[in-house]
């Protein structure tokens, strides 16, 4: 199956996993005008919403009904997420939304990876990997590192959505998403006294990390929107980050084969 196309893709109808979430709130805020959202959430919510639990194959297929495209975001999201609920959630739930996009006929699926699926990079590179001056980057082509058993859910979903496009002809669009904030601002001091992680920053090298990593809410919404109106990409692995002073996370194939033009960027 070839990983471009010359047809115009005609989306309009676009179901959102997750919609509940950090990422799915800013689509639904930004691309409401443009597309036809509709969302599938494990709780009800205040905005209409088809409730189910993504591990149940049969009880989230009739969300899946006339639908174009699919932005699947849910998945059980901190990294030291336990192995039980990656099972759950970021394996089989993974699964089961590229079955039932393939099962309704969904011609695109737009998956929500993460930089975690790459993560031993920056692990092993940090905190100097965060200075403007380092010249380090990573692009689609590093070879696969997971820093956790939520980066290697999301390496799965990478290859589960390769299966679906390279046996079912889905387009299908992998988003390795940096780091985004609940109020949009990347040196949120709270964000920072707290934003150590796994690789133990001191609120300094955090910001330092921001600098570079923060995908804005404006941003995400443009890169989704890349993946929902390309016409001549059926398959890519891109990162998602705004225009940084500092990118160690490559943004040049995004531009490159989705358009993507992000418009935002972290202050020096």
């Amino acid at each position: 199956m070839s990983e471009t196309s010359p047809s115009t893709p005609t989306v309009r109808n676009v179901l959102i996993t997750g919609a509940d979430g950090q990422v799915g709130t800013a689509l639904r805020e930004h691309l409401a005008d443009e597309f036809s959202l509709s969302a599938l959430t494990l709780h009800p919510q205040a905005f209409p919403s088809h409730v189910a639990d993504i591990a149940d194959l049969e009880a989230i297929r009739p969300a899946f009904e006339g639908v174009h495209a699919v932005v699947h975001l849910a998945a059980s999201a901190p990294v030291e997420t336990p192995w039980a609920d990656i099972l759950h959630n970021n394996l089989i739930g993974t699964y089961n939304v590229f079955e039932a996009a393939r099962l309704a006929g969904v011609d695109r699926v737009v998956f929500a990876s993460s930089n975690h699926a790459i993560g031993m990079y920056e692990f092993e590179g940090s905190p100097e990997l965060f200075e403007l001056d380092d010249q380090r980057t990573f692009d689609h082509t590093v070879p696969i590192r997971p820093d956790s058993l939520y980066g290697v859910s999301k390496a799965y979903g990478e290859a589960m959505g390769r299966f679906y496009h390279e046996r079912h002809g889905m387009a299908v669009y992998c988003l390795r998403i940096g780091a985004m904030r609940g109020d949009d601002d990347p040196y949120s001091e709270r964000e920072l006294r707290g934003g150590g992680g796994m690789l133990g920053l001191t609120p300094e090298q955090t910001r330092k990390r921001m600098r570079a990593a923060w995908l804005s809410r404006g941003d995400a919404a443009r890169l989704v929107r890349s993946c929902l109106t390309v016409a001549d990409t059926r398959w890519a692995i891109v990162y998602g980050i705004s225009d940084n002073p500092r990118q160690y996370w490559d943004i040049g194939h995004a531009r490159a084969v989705l358009g993507y033009d992000p418009q935002d960027s972290a202050p020096v």
